[in-house]
């Protein structure tokens, strides 16, 4: 099988020895063959070094992607997180030192009391960094989660949708302005600095999923393994003999799988897809795919939501405006069946 990215992620796979992500990369490249991979490793800031950072570049680890969330204290401790902006310095500084040049930063806006000021003091400082890659994802409650418990019992404020939606405007005209292109609702790169592996699930393409608690989709499957990392050892212990009665990619480790069916791969290509706010979803592409005309089969649906302003065809792709991208979530549950 072929594979042209890697993706360490979820956790803190930071916290891995260069060792072990050696013989993690050992184990890949015997069993898939690699096409000049993009190799991405999320970090949190506070937990890297300089030494480390050079030894993973020495592995061909080529993009890092560090948590930084924000640059304001107050900010970082209700998202109980450990480091501070100056640990962000660091380790962007070191990145580059030990010779990475494709960095991707992560940012979260629409906290509780957030202001817009604060949001632009965090940005700026961000691009005062010059990454090739920004994130910038809204805050969204979940349950189980920190916020959403503080929330429930009135001991903290619900994020405010509208000022969140200012912040998201500021920060994608600001971006524009500095050179970065805005290739998904959340995303915006330097020129060619897209990142590969994302670009995979939004163009819904197939991706192996290994380890705890990860999702994938391949060879028509999708599906999640088991959370706790023990008991993931534990059920591949199995392996050998292979189960017969398992296809790839599912394991004794996975605990959800689905067979996608034709209209599952139509709804989420429409829903996915049309994240990507530059490419969205080619005419012709949906055409090649599905044998099926994208006119045809969400006529209705797509001339709704162009009459309401939330959708435009630019030449042969369908994609969001800048106001339907305020309301992604409206527009994407107009193609689940």
């Amino acid at each position: 099988m072929n594979v042209h990215t890697i993706f360490f992620g979820g956790g803190t796979p930071s916290l891995l020895t260069p060792v072990q992500f050696d013989s993690i990369l050992t184990s890949i490249q015997r069993h898939f063959n690699l096409l000049e991979p993009e190799i991405t490793i999320e970090a949190n800031p506070g937990t890297v070094s300089l030494e480390a950072l050079r030894d993973l570049c020495a592995l061909g680890i080529n993009r890092i992607s560090f948590g930084v969330q924000s640059a304001n204290p107050d900010e970082l401790r209700m998202l109980e997180r450990e480091h501070d902006y100056f640990d962000v310095i660091n380790a962007v500084t070191w990145a580059r030192q030990a010779g990475f040049d494709n960095l991707n930063l992560d940012l979260i806006y629409g906290l509780p009391l957030q202001t817009l000021d604060r949001w632009r003091a965090t940005v700026k400082l961000i691009l005062g960094l010059h990454p090739e890659h920004i994130s910038a994802y809204a805050l969204t409650l979940e349950h189980g989660t920190p916020f959403g418990r503080w929330s429930k019992r009135g001991l903290m404020p619900m994020p405010d949708p509208d000022a969140a939606a200012d912040m998201y405007d500021w920060a994608t005209q600001t971006l524009q302005e500095a050179g970065y292109a805005q290739y998904e609702i959340s995303n915006w790169a330097l020129p060619g600095r897209e990142c590969r592996h994302n670009l995979q699930y939004w163009r819904t393409l197939p991706y192996v999923g290994l380890g705890a608690g990860a999702h994938g989709y391949a060879n028509g499957y999708r599906y999640s393994n088991v959370l706790r990392i023990k008991t993931y050892i534990d059920r591949l212990g199995t392996l050998s003999p292979s189960p017969s009665n398992l296809e790839f990619p599912l394991t004794p480790a996975t605990v959800n799988y689905h067979r996608q069916t034709l209209q599952d791969d139509i709804s989420e290509t429409m829903m996915i897809g049309l994240r990507l706010t530059r490419e969205g979803i080619s005419s012709a592409g949906f055409r090649a795919r599905f044998g099926q005309e994208l006119e045809s089969v969400y006529r209705s649906e797509v001339g709704e939501l162009t009459r309401l302003g939330l959708l435009e065809w630019q030449a042969d792709h369908l994609r969001l405006t800048q106001r339907g991208r305020l309301v992604g979530n409206q527009v994407f549950i107009r193609f689940i069946e």
